[in-house]
């Protein structure tokens, strides 16, 4: 069996969660499999190996598997948080949601000019919050390498809003 399918069986099916008519894909089974996990990191470090210069992680989720990658492929690891939440200087980025607005934050000076960098986390929907680490990374010199999720929501077409940052997004399973 595949990791894609092994992971889709994994993957814990959560209905009308936050709210009605949401179908919410719960990636905790995945955590609670050290191997699997430990497959999850491989297929990401065989991929991204050689290409980038630091992997930043978005609040919460995107830490899970990025921070491990990171140290896989021996380079910094870089919080992306919402705003208020890191205690050293921060740059920050703005952004709009569905329903209101949205800010996150990383340290100042994490991201060198030049620097490619990796935007991961755990999932891909609108491509919001991935496109605004993007603003991020570029407000602050570096380039983005590219992008990767453990699951994407293709009807949701975040992929195609990212596309203007880098042509590379990695998903490991798309529903």
């Amino acid at each position: 069996m595949s990791l894609q399918e092994r992971i889709d069986q994994t993957i814990r099916n959560v209905p009308d969660f936050p709210k009605p008519g949401i179908q919410f894909k719960d990636i905790t089974p995945i955590l609670e499999d050290p191997k699997l996990s430990e497959e999850v990191v491989a297929a990401f470090a065989q991929f991204w190996k050689g290409k980038v210069d630091a992997i930043a992680g978005v609040e919460s989720r995107g830490f899970l598997f990025g921070f491990p990658l990171a140290m896989q492929l021996n380079v910094p690891f870089i919080l992306i948080r919402k705003k208020g939440k890191l205690p050293y200087q921060t740059v920050s980025y703005k952004y709009d949601l569905e329903y209101g607005s949205a800010e996150i934050e990383m340290h100042v000076g994490a991201v060198k000019d030049g620097m490619n960098v990796l935007i991961h986390d755990d999932l891909l929907a609108t491509g919001g919050t991935a496109g605004a680490a993007a603003e991020l990374i570029k407000k602050e010199g570096g380039k983005v390498a590219g992008f990767s999720f453990l699951v994407e929501l293709e009807f949701l077409k975040g992929a195609d809003k990212l596309s203007s940052y880098s042509d590379v997004v990695q998903r490991i399973v798309s529903y």
